[in-house]
């Protein structure tokens, strides 16, 4: 080997070290900067996760509620058909009370009458369609295969075709056995569950515990309403009942009701099956709108279904005049627990001698045109006893007719 070769072979061994050491350096260099890219990206997803998850604001991790912190959830109730799903799965009832929000502030689910029941669940959810009802029952009965009891409240507005189901609604939540990891994320990761934490911790410091409306079963009755308010949440109701089914089409044949007929069948779940008791001027915002005949023929189409005790039309519990001091209503749609608890005990036949006899007919094929038309004459006599809520309705339906123009 020559002088020069031997030189250059030198230098370039020489040279290794300097960049095996530099190579180092740098690899160092970039994992401390990936570190620390990494950790400020995701420590505040996993801070915000586990705050979410402690606060807990919809109620869904079943993480324990302290005192001033996160007690009261305020969001909670429009989230109903996320936390009563994980509810379901949590709990696994054999009971199980469905419904509108009727029978979410109506039916107590540890009244005497369900004793023998337990555990019993509120099931009743916010302007739910029957699609929603048959669907929750399937998760019902997935979570639970010893369900041996059913309890639903209709409403004539379950049925209506124009209905379209809450943006809450998730079909990939239900029928299954743990919390969909997307609703995971959905609490805890999202910025709607980082409001709804930071609005569940205020509320929490200026809410008592005695005004808290939910209860671990599901029910929710409304606690303290304001006497003063008693009329314009009447108003309030029935104007909402003109905006949303002011535009009525009968789901006829009552698809989804057969459907949950079968189901309890097929699965051997008695199924008790009411009208729900809404106030009488509920009934005159039917008739204001037309759909008098509409809401005849669904009795009729449910009945060639199941038979079903008749809580609605003009009784000596809907008739209750509005005023501040009610003791049966809260709006024209929601019945309190004092008449939740008379529905209960007409349909489990518990200390009927408490129910007035002309509160909650069970009526069938044989019986439903007798029925329907004593609630005609019942109406007749309201109508010219109480015309002032008469007109009550009509001026809101005016007014509802007048912004449409």
């Amino acid at each position: 080997m020559s002088i020069n070769n031997q030189l250059s072979s030198t230098a370039s061994n020489s040279s290794y070290p300097q960049k095996s050491e530099k190579y180092v350096a740098n690899r160092k260099k970039y994992r401390r900067y990936n570190w620390m890219f990494f950790l400020s990206v995701f420590l505040p997803i996993v801070t915000v996760g586990i705050f979410n998850i402690v606060v807990d604001p919809y109620d869904v991790f079943n993480t324990p509620n302290f005192l001033g912190i996160n007690h009261s959830k305020p969001r909670k109730d429009n989230n109903d058909r996320l936390f009563k799903a994980t509810d379901v799965i949590r709990i696994k009832p054999i009971t199980v009370l469905m419904g509108s929000s009727k029978t979410k502030q109506g039916l107590d689910t540890n009244y005497p009458a369900l004793k023998n029941e337990q555990p019993a669940y509120n099931l009743g959810l916010n302007a739910i369609t029957a699609y929603e009802l048959r669907r929750y029952l399937e998760h019902s009965i997935a979570n639970q295969q010893e369900l041996s009891l059913a309890i639903i409240g209709l409403d004539f507005l379950m049925f209506n075709s124009f209905t379209k189901r809450r943006g809450t609604f998730a079909e990939y939540r239900l029928k299954k056995q743990y919390i969909s990891p997307k609703d995971i994320i959905h609490v805890a990761l999202s910025m709607n569950g980082v409001l709804a934490s930071k609005k569940t911790i205020i509320d929490s410091n200026k809410t008592s515990l005695d005004d808290i409306p939910y209860e671990a079963n599901g029910f929710m009755p409304v606690l303290n309403p304001d006497p003063d308010k008693t009329k314009d949440k009447f108003q309030y109701g029935i104007n909402n009942y003109f905006n949303d089914h002011a535009k009525y089409k009968l789901s006829t044949p009552l698809i989804e009701l057969k459907k949950i007929v079968d189901l309890c069948q097929k699965n051997q779940v008695k199924l008790i099956v009411f009208i729900s008791p809404s106030h009488a001027t509920q009934w005159e915002a039917i008739r204001a709108t037309g759909e008098w005949s509409t809401f005849e023929e669904w009795k009729r189409e449910v009945v060639k279904i199941t038979p079903v005790f008749d809580f609605s039309g003009y009784n000596s519990i809907t008739i209750e005049p509005i005023h501040s001091g009610m003791e049966n209503y809260r709006d024209n749609f929601h019945y309190t627990k004092k008449v939740g608890d008379l529905v209960l005990n007409r349909i489990l036949s518990y200390k009927e001698e408490e129910v007035p006899e002309d509160f909650g007919i069970l009526i069938n094929q044989e019986n439903i045109e007798s029925h329907l038309e004593k609630i005609r004459q019942h109406r007749e006599v309201w109508a010219n006893n109480n015309s002032n809520e008469v007109k009550l309705v009509e001026e809101i339906k005016q007014k509802y007719d007048g912004a449409l123009n």
